[in-house]
């Protein structure tokens, strides 16, 4: 936290697991706080009471968002397990009856996409943010990606639903599908090694937090310091010269630059190819069939 401060680091996000399990986490808060740092906290609602949330309430520089998965506890609790959906929406009650500003997450699906009218609804009733990401094949994403990632088809209706509701969050994670409208605000780009990284519970240092893999290591922040791994990883200096060269003649590509290098790497092994869900070449078949040729990269 203090090598952050002395580089001016503005934001940290937080996720986990769950960050509120850690006993000490607001006495975190509010020493990056002390220090101008704004956090960002990921939770999933599970251990958030009037308590926690009155505690919650007298922290300024916090935002929260709260996860969930659908606007119904049958959807919701598919995704999540059984009974997650009551608990949440006590949760979100909570940081309500506290005034603790929030935002709604949602990780868009094959099931809560015909949700999203519903979903923005329930944003709005408890004046909350919505905020969409992006459903990637990392992590146990990899085993359901085939039945709950979202279709070409309802990705392109997701990105004109985008077009119709200005205000609804999504960050960097569907700039593959970015409007021109969104692109002026600067939503057209990977953020990995440019203005982001992700630190792992151990110290580990990646690019992007959905490529924590071994190849993507930059260093350790318990054995070097935060501004060299920064300045001199030889992987974020990768991640920053990257290229797509086959989408430099697509009529999109200022638009959305290649897409996300994860999808590209958890689909095909190589960083070089485009997005798989790139609207221009996206077909169902790149997610769902396993990679007959893949390129591993091995010069990171």
């Amino acid at each position: 936290m203090d090598q952050w401060t002395a580089l001016t680091v503005f934001q940290v996000n937080i996720g986990g697991g769950e960050p509120f399990i850690r006993e000490d986490f607001l006495d975190l808060l509010r020493y990056a706080h002390e220090n101008g740092i704004v956090t960002c906290v990921s939770t999933n609602g599970m251990l958030i009471d009037k308590t926690l949330a009155g505690r919650l309430s007298k922290l300024t520089m916090l935002y929260l968002q709260v996860s969930l998965d659908g606007a119904t506890a049958e959807v919701n609790d598919m995704i999540r397990g059984k009974g997650t959906y009551k608990r949440i929406m006590d949760a979100m009650d909570c940081l309500a009856s506290q005034r603790v500003p929030f935002s709604i997450n949602i990780v868009l699906t094959r099931l809560n996409f015909p949700q999203l009218d519903e979903l923005r609804n329930l944003a709005k009733a408890y004046e909350a943010d919505l905020r969409v990401s992006r459903f990637r094949p990392s992590g146990r994403g990899k085993e359901s990606m085939s039945w709950l990632g979202p279709d070409k088809e309802q990705l392109e209706t997701f990105t004109d639903w985008l077009n119709e509701h200005d205000m609804v969050r999504t960050g960097d994670s569907f700039f593959c599908l970015t409007s021109e409208n969104r692109r002026r605000k600067g939503l057209d780009m990977c953020g990995a090694a440019k203005m982001t990284c992700c630190i792992s519970p151990i110290g580990h240092v990646y690019p992007c937090a959905f490529l924590q893999e071994g190849p993507f290591l930059a260093g350790n922040i318990r054995e070097r310091a935060f501004k060299d791994l920064w300045d001199h990883s030889s992987v974020f200096h990768l991640f920053r010269n990257l290229h797509v060269k086959s989408c430099l003649g697509c009529y999109r590509f200022e638009t959305c630059r290649g897409g996300c290098p994860a999808m590209a790497y958890h689909t095909y092994h190589d960083l070089s190819l485009p997005d798989p869900e790139c609207l221009v070449n996206f077909t169902s078949e790149d997610l769902r069939e396993p990679v007959k040729y893949a390129q591993v990269i091995d010069h990171v």
